[in-house]
């Protein structure tokens, strides 16, 4: 007698089956996508460097520099044309221009490795278009057919990979000026002839050719698409179920108008993002050492550079609202990062490797800012709950420090990351604890800026 099979039982165990295969199978919708945990070198690197690389390092004016010029037409930039280049001079003609003749990969991860960072994002492609790898979908317009002639991506990923920090890869969704793009928007995005032919088929090449651990999705502006128009929850799902990173990529939230902010693995939500408040979700502020602009400018005076105490502010505050800190610098269009750029970058990683236990690897305390000192922001060890440090940003003049958010117990030891003795300290009037830092010589003094305290076995 032959046995029956249940139709629904034997699907039952084919589905079974496929999820055993794939235990974290996502679906393409954000709900799905929204309850994959970001990786945790993510979290626990905090620095990361942002670099904007591309055509436009060539003018060295801003990143939107086509865009200004050519599409809103502001007198600024016409005038500039005008009064620099010959009347029929296009925007591609600067490509040739950009040949970056001493770009040194190697030199380049050096010099973000000893800046203290645990990954770096290039700017693969900007809105302007210019790939800077040798991509199928961007016809000569791209680094290995005019300009370098060189895959700069392939050197950089090669470079940062060996010098052992993670790999992002920046990506615009749009492109300002291309006809695709142009055409579909004119559509009201009912069709996706720019999303099926050029956009999405360069960050599938990207991902599978260089194996990037962060995919920093850009190019979204208000008036753009929403992420169904961008096939985006289909390619994050393929990303985090099959791409050849699934296990370690991280993602940020740009994949739309409807994604901003609300969904993907970072939150990145505008530029220079900083809430100065725990949020729910993991969040990045990418912020500029330039004030003024992303990339290489050529007319850019000493002043619209950040000072020591004005990044590691960002840094600091970031850090103990539970973010990241992604720090843009803009290299040179002949290959180099500007001198100004790799100093404040020298100075960073010379900070953090006195401090950086009180950064990395850390989580949010119970409190962020302290109570009474506005300048005073805390951390606490991911792995050791009684180590809590407190960063004071600013010096007081009589060397007496009063916090009002830290208990202590009849257990606290405080110090000065960096300096060997403890710091004496009694409990608050009113609650709190009152360091009082000795007279210490000049050349003993841990770091010229922002000088963090590490306080052991606190009641709270």
């Amino acid at each position: 007698m032959m046995a029956t099979v249940n139709s629904n039982d034997y699907l039952s165990t084919i589905l079974i089956s496929i999820c055993i295969t794939c235990a974290l199978c996502y679906e393409p919708n954000w709900n799905s996508l929204d309850t994959r945990k970001n990786p945790e070198w993510y979290d626990e690197g905090k620095i990361g460097i942002f670099l904007h690389w591309g055509v436009y390092s060539v003018p060295g004016n801003m990143v939107w520099f086509w865009y200004y010029w050519k599409g809103q037409k502001l007198p600024e930039f016409v005038q500039f044309m005008k009064d620099h280049y010959p009347p029929n001079f296009q925007y591609a003609d600067f490509a040739p221009q950009f040949r970056a003749e001493f770009f040194d990969a190697d030199e380049w991860a050096k010099i973000f490795k000893d800046a203290g960072a645990r990954y770096v994002v290039l700017t693969t492609k900007h809105h302007e278009g210019f790939t800077l790898w040798p991509s199928k979908y961007s016809f000569n317009w791209n680094a290995m057919s005019v300009g370098p002639k060189r895959d700069l991506v392939g050197e950089f990923s090669n470079a940062i990979k060996k010098s052992g920090l993670h790999l992002g890869l920046y990506h615009s969704l749009f492109e300002w000026f291309n006809p695709l793009y142009i055409k579909d928007k004119a559509n009201n995005f009912n069709t996706q002839d720019f999303v099926t032919t050029k956009t999405m088929p360069e960050l599938y090449e990207l991902v599978n050719t260089y194996h990037p651990d962060y995919v920093w999705s850009d190019g979204v502006p208000s008036d753009s698409g929403n992420s169904s128009y961008w096939n985006a929850p289909e390619f994050v799902a393929w990303l985090y179920n099959e791409s050849p990173v699934k296990q370690r990529v991280v993602t940020n939230d740009r994949w739309g108008i409807d994604t901003m902010c609300k969904h993907g693995g970072v939150l990145t939500c505008t530029d220079r993002y900083n809430p100065g408040k725990l949020k729910k979700r993991k969040w990045e502020n990418a912020f500029t050492i330039d004030k003024k602009s992303w990339g290489f400018r050529r007319n850019a005076v000493l002043s619209d550079f950040m000072t020591m105490e004005e990044i590691l502010y960002q840094v600091i505050t970031t850090v103990s609202c539970g973010g990241n800190a992604l720090i843009d610098a803009g290299p040179t269009p002949y290959g180099t990062i500007p001198p100004i750029f790799q100093e404040r970058l020298k100075q960073l990683g010379s900070w953090l490797r006195m401090n950086g236990e009180g950064i990395y690897r850390t989580v949010p305390w119970v409190h962020q800012n302290d109570t009474v000192n506005p300048h005073v922001w805390y951390t606490v060890s991911k792995y050791s709950s009684v180590l809590v440090y407190a960063f004071l940003l600013e010096w007081p003049d009589n060397n007496i420090v009063k916090l009002g958010a830290p208990e202590p117990s009849n257990k606290t030891v405080v110090y000065l990351v960096g300096y060997p003795n403890p710091i004496p300290w009694k409990a608050g009037p009113n609650g709190g604890i009152q360091l009082t830092i000795p007279n210490i010589p000049l050349p003993q003094m841990p770091c010229m800026w922002a000088w963090a305290f590490r306080l052991i076995d606190l009641s709270n």
